[in-house]
């Protein structure tokens, strides 16, 4: 048997990543992927008014819009992405994200080794 570095999904199988969370109400729910030293993996499903305040990376984090709209704040700028768009918010660079209307994300970050 081969070891699986990735968790909490199906190998060898066709998926919608969408479908891999569910929206509760008022929360913001998350299934990690893969987390290590050297990449984080998380798919992220936010309510409408949910949010993760602002913070700052040690590694370089690229979000894609699953479904749904968000507005990104990357250092002074924000941004408003929908459903296929993508942004990288560089490490060391305070972000934040708010779910526009309800919402699901693919966070990849990637660290410094």
């Amino acid at each position: 048997m081969s070891e699986h570095f990735l968790k909490n999904i199906e190998i060898s199988q066709v998926l919608t990543l969408a479908e891999l969370v569910a929206y509760q109400p008022g929360q913001v729910v998350s299934r990690t992927l893969v987390q290590n030293k050297a990449v984080g993996l998380t798919i992220f499903a936010f309510d409408k008014g949910e949010e993760i305040s602002s913070h700052a990376s040690q590694g370089d984090a690229m979000v894609t819009i699953l479904e749904g709209s968000a507005r990104i704040t990357v250092g002074d700028e924000v941004y408003v992405l929908s459903d296929g768009q993508t942004i990288v918010m560089p490490a060391g660079v305070p972000h934040a994200v708010a779910a526009e209307s309800k919402f699901k994300m693919f966070l990849t970050v990637v660290f410094p080794l």
